[in-house]
């Protein structure tokens, strides 16, 4: 269509459809749209009613006729820059990825250039828009430091859907995580609610009085050394560094973890063997190999696994050689 005009929707109100908000109207009729594309439709006066631009609180009159202009999305402010990724499956809906320690998901104050976004937008020839903005949707989010699986939306229908997933609970997540200490018995799980730090805001910290439920299972895998467990967890909630704060608070924090983990001292203390080995960790030793959701198009389940990222493969190897073990995880 000319004018960058993808598609126009029209609508007739009934009498049974008579006062209802014209945002909810839309929202209920127009699927492969999400409530802030809608909203923005609106405001950008997209949305017309008997040729009049309307508000989000319009309540809908009998007889009232309703059209919804649809344009093509528009460019993304963020520049395009290469960006080295490692895709595990890609197709017009969306793009797995496993992402490498140290790369940052979204510009920020002191990563301006070379994020994930920076290299999605460089990488994907075509994306139709999320919220009228031609961006990948990122649904779920990686620390800078946690390497391993992403999945990212490349349209407003496989955002709004897999991002109804992981608010469910329905994606099945999995990580590896090399701790400080033995943990107690074979397996178990941690629920224990997590808020934002009451001190250092920038951090979370488990609250019983305040915080939102986490629930984190995990499964030991292999003791190094009798001073280090590989263990495998699953996300049952996605609260914001839940594994770290669930394992630092039990005890066990995860190697390399500079916010909720043990200093370098303690490998003075309990360690002295591995003390130059230590200095080369400079992040978390924490990997997601496993990530599982229904696909937004086909509605099939789909399931992807990542191998370690080499420099935790590393850490594993050197650990097992100090305690001259030769056992494979």
């Amino acid at each position: 269509m000319d004018n960058g005009i993808i598609r126009e929707a029209f609508y007739l109100i009934s009498e049974k459809e008579k006062e209802q908000r014209i945002d909810l109207f839309l929202a209920a009729r127009e699927k492969d749209l999400t409530r802030s594309r809608l909203q923005s439709l609106i405001k950008d006066q997209c949305v017309k009613v008997n040729g009049l631009s309307v508000k989000s609180s319009y309540r809908l009159r009998p007889n009232d006729q309703v059209v919804v202009t649809v344009r093509h999305a528009v460019p993304c402010e963020i520049t395009p820059e290469p960006v080295d990724l490692s895709i595990i499956y890609e197709d017009t809906w969306l793009i797995v990825l496993n992402k490498p320690p140290g790369l940052v998901i979204h510009p920020a104050p002191g990563h301006f250039q070379g994020t994930l976004v920076h290299g999605l937008l460089h990488h994907c020839n075509s994306l139709s828009g999320i919220g009228g903005v031609q961006r990948p949707g990122i649904v779920h989010r990686l620390d800078k430091d946690t390497s391993g699986l992403l999945v990212v939306a490349k349209n407003d229908q496989a955002h709004t859907n897999l991002s109804s997933q992981f608010k469910e609970g329905a994606v099945h997540k999995k990580y590896l995580a090399i701790v400080h200490g033995v943990m107690p018995g074979q397996r178990g799980e941690i629920d224990l609610p997590i808020s934002r730090h009451p001190v250092r805001r920038k951090e979370m910290a488990v609250s019983k009085d305040k915080g939102k439920r986490a629930l984190t299972l995990w499964e030991k895998l292999d003791v190094i050394g009798n001073k280090f467990t590989l263990a495998e967890l699953t996300l049952k909630t996605g609260r914001t560094h839940q594994i770290r704060v669930h394992l630092s608070h039990l005890g066990y924090p995860i190697v390399g973890d500079q916010v909720y983990g043990f200093r370098k001292t303690w490998w003075n203390r309990q360690c002295p063997e591995g003390i130059d080995m230590a200095q080369s960790i400079n992040r978390q030793m924490l990997h997601s190999f496993l990530l599982g959701f229904t696909h937004p198009g086909t509605g099939c389940y789909c399931e992807y696994q990542a191998p370690v990222a080499p420099d935790m493969e590393n850490v594993i190897k050197d650990l097992k050689v100090i305690f001259n073990e030769d056992k494979i995880y």
